[in-house]
């Protein structure tokens, strides 16, 4: 492998924080466009549907290109895949801004952008977190991560969401352009990441026995394969909830009867918990154990997800969007940890893909899913749903044990 010039340390090194920087402006572009996406759907069409085919769009790639990407991230320079998706997402949104801007609002055309954003985040996000354990030694990824959490969610649902709802009103041309000034700044601090970021392997092979190699992995790895199952449900839940959630939420008629800005607002509640979830996970984790903090979390979801179908107190809502948001931070910090820490570094990238194959590529199908069933039976039957589907992941907290959870990293 060749290694970067100054090799993992316990420290967070100048290579971090540039990094950390490229991240966070990085997810900063990507709040603003997932509200101007939605906000723009609604401008067009009024079917639920067709609103939740943006979501659709934005979540596919991780069912259709999640094992590709990982194992080109396996093979390429993990820094070059990232100033390249950036690159690439530039155009998209530029093109995209461009042509609402000359007064062609057209569904189809959010559809196209909402995939290429997807595709191209779904092989930014697989390399960025394989390249992490090559930037910092892994006795620092809990602090690494937390501390990378912390700004991601910030950028992407704290600031994102309102500075968004605030763009649209400005005009939904700057919303969706706005973006790609973002994108643009996180190559430049890409460009300043120091060092040599490709795994070298001294056996050629095929991408198909690569891609096979990291499915192998996880599935002969019995935590990672529950918790990747676990958080695919998780997601097919609350992606059934928010590909229609703007109905329940924006516009007089609406059971909230929010304004767009006062949606984004609305969002960043959850990025508030997030936030301080991030930071606080390796307490969090000290404290109740990893897998009481599995058990909090998705006990917290089902309540959250399912309180609309029976609040309309905005404060309320947005109360547990918070404690959601929290206990999802917790969780993703203990679980991402863990999955670098017992996964070497040459399979990392296919191993995170694989796992995303499973705990992201549900979530095409749950807004397609929450588009049908709010069509047919209403909003509030997509809420209690997926507030069920949290509560059958109780069982397998039985396979996710603190002891399974060291074990595991002791047999890496």
């Amino acid at each position: 492998m060749s290694p970067p010039v100054a090799a993992p340390s316990a420290g967070l090194s100048a290579s971090y924080w540039w990094l950390w920087t490229a991240s966070t402006l990085s997810n900063l572009a990507d709040g603003v466009l997932k509200i101007a996406l939605p906000l723009a759907a609604v401008r067009v069409t009024d079917q639920p549907l067709l609103v939740a085919g943006v979501a659709l769009a934005l979540t596919l790639p991780w069912l259709l290109v999640a094992l590709p990407a990982g194992a080109i991230a396996d093979r390429v320079d993990r820094r070059r895949a990232m100033l390249a998706a950036n690159a690439v997402r530039v155009l998209a949104v530029t093109v995209l801004s461009l042509t609402w801007l000359g007064g062609l609002d057209s569904l189809a055309l959010l559809y196209v952008v909402a995939l290429v954003v997807g595709v191209t985040e779904t092989f930014y996000d697989t390399a960025s977190q394989s390249i992490l354990p090559q930037v910092v030694g892994r006795g620092a990824l809990d602090r690494a991560n937390g501390r990378l959490y912390a700004a991601e969610l910030t950028a992407n649902q704290f600031v994102g969401p309102p500075l968004g709802g605030l763009l649209v009103a400005a005009g939904l041309w700057v919303a969706l352009g706005a973006p790609a000034l973002l994108w643009i700044a996180a190559i430049g601090a890409l460009a300043l990441v120091r060092g040599t970021f490709r795994v070298e392997r001294a056996v050629r092979t095929t991408l198909r026995a690569d891609i096979g190699e990291g499915l192998r992995f996880l599935v002969g790895n019995p935590v990672l394969r529950t918790l990747a199952v676990m958080v695919g449900v998780l997601n097919l839940g609350s992606s059934a909830v928010f590909a229609v959630f703007v109905l329940y939420a924006v516009g007089p008629g609406s059971p909230l009867g929010l304004t767009e800005p006062g949606y984004g607002l609305l969002l960043t509640a959850g990025a508030v918990g997030a936030v301080v979830g991030s930071l606080a996970a390796p307490w969090v984790a000290r404290v109740l154990g990893r897998s009481g903090s599995l058990l909090l979390c998705i006990a917290v979801g089902a309540v959250a997800l399912g309180a609309p179908a029976v609040t309309t107190d905005v404060v309320l809502v947005g109360g547990l969007f918070a404690l959601n948001g929290l206990t999802i931070a917790v969780w993703n910090v203990v679980t991402v940890s863990l999955r670098q820490r017992i996964t070497p570094d040459a399979l990392l990238g296919r191993l995170n893909s694989a796992y995303r194959l499973l705990a992201w590529g549900t979530m095409p199908i749950g807004a397609a899913l929450g588009g049908l069933v709010a069509q047919v039976a209403g909003l509030d039957l997509v809420f209690l749903l997926a507030a069920g589907l949290s509560l059958t992941l109780l069982p397998l907290l039985g396979q996710v044990t603190n002891a399974r959870i060291a074990a595991a990293e002791a047999t890496a």
